[in-house]
């Protein structure tokens, strides 16, 4: 089978394709046919020796996928082989096949879409637990995402307005903006041509905002801040501008706000009763077409390393998606 291997740490370009023998489940196993793996901004972190988990090289990126189930092993129970499932693998995910345990696996109903599954758990999940639980989000409130046009930043704009708040979506380009209208966002801001404190103030009358949710960091986090109403919550998602900031605490005083941490990760780990309802609802959503993520571009697996290279650019509008041979009817 095809692999996109990390045999050192590095830049996308470091990536290789590789052939390699098929896999084989172990006891508690599962070996999953890849269908399409989504490209997210912990991949990038990931293959540099960046991020909170750290596989030993060699290793292949890839958090999330979709596919069938094509083997299992001894001792597994609730899936079987040609189960159409979601792997929440961590890594592992850019090659034809993924090793995984029934625990990071995700029952896949007939007729969702391959794609838009495997594009479902890192982002939507990760905004789904930032604005239900960790946000508390109530309708009415007011909800700016910055970052908005990227995956996550998308499936919190939707999820916003599905939960009933007022969305602001805050991008760097007018076309970024305009999808993000295309998937419910009641306002925009441009933070290249526009001030984004100023605007923001504009757009509530001057009483703030409710939720930010911000996977941007750097330097809107600090404007974001100030632009919080009483009592607002500020979701600290992650920091693909690279730089991690270092707020002001007296805002957070002043504003009688909280800075809350998302790690998603930590959550399903934690909590793995509730991590599975907040799936079950996730995936209720995705059947119902309540949430449609915004897959804007697609690769072969053997161009992993292209792939990543937008991502890690932040050149990235919507979802990006890899996809197999067997992913694309040629398997």
């Amino acid at each position: 089978m095809k692999a996109v291997l990390a045999r050192r740490h590095g830049s996308p370009e470091s990536l290789v394709v590789e052939d390699i023998a098929p896999l084989q489940a172990g006891p508690g196993e599962v070996i999953v046919s890849v269908h399409a793996s989504a490209v997210n901004f912990p991949d990038t972190l990931i293959i540099e020796n960046r991020y909170q988990f750290k596989p030993a090289l060699p290793f292949s990126p890839g958090g999330e996928v979709a596919g069938m189930v094509k083997q299992v092993g001894e001792g597994v129970q609730g899936f079987a082989q040609g189960d159409r499932v979601i792997a929440v693998c961590g890594w592992g995910g850019y090659a034809e096949e993924v090793r995984t345990v029934p625990e990071k696996l995700v029952a896949l109903p007939a007729g969702i879409d391959m794609e838009a599954a495997a594009a479902l758990v890192i982002t939507y999940g990760t905004s789904h637990y930032a604005l239900k639980d960790r946000a508390a989000l109530q309708p009415g409130e007011t909800l700016l995402v910055l970052g908005a046009a990227g995956g996550t930043g998308i499936s919190a704009v939707e999820l916003g307005k599905l939960m009933g708040a007022r969305v602001i979506a805050a991008a760097s380009t007018d076309e970024k903006l305009a999808l993000c209208r295309a998937h419910g966002a009641d306002e925009t801001i441009n933070y290249t041509s526009e001030d984004l404190r100023e605007r923001i103030k504009a757009l509530t009358g001057g009483r703030g905002v409710d939720v930010v949710y911000d996977p941007v960091g750097g330097s809107y986090t600090e404007p974001a801040l100030r632009s919080m109403a009483w009592r607002g919550r500020y979701l600290v998602i992650g920091f693909t501008a690279g730089e991690i900031p270092k707020p002001a605490l007296n805002l957070v005083l002043l504003k009688g706000c909280s800075i809350v941490g998302v790690f998603y990760g930590g959550f399903a780990q934690a909590e793995p009763v509730r991590y599975q309802a907040f799936m079950d609802e996730l995936v209720g959503w995705l059947a119902q077409g309540r949430i449609r993520p915004a897959i804007t571009e697609r690769y072969p697996l053997e161009q992993a390393a292209q792939a990543l290279r937008v991502v890690a650019d932040r050149k990235a509008t919507g979802k990006i998606m890899l996809t197999t041979a067997l992913g694309r009817g040629e398997g």
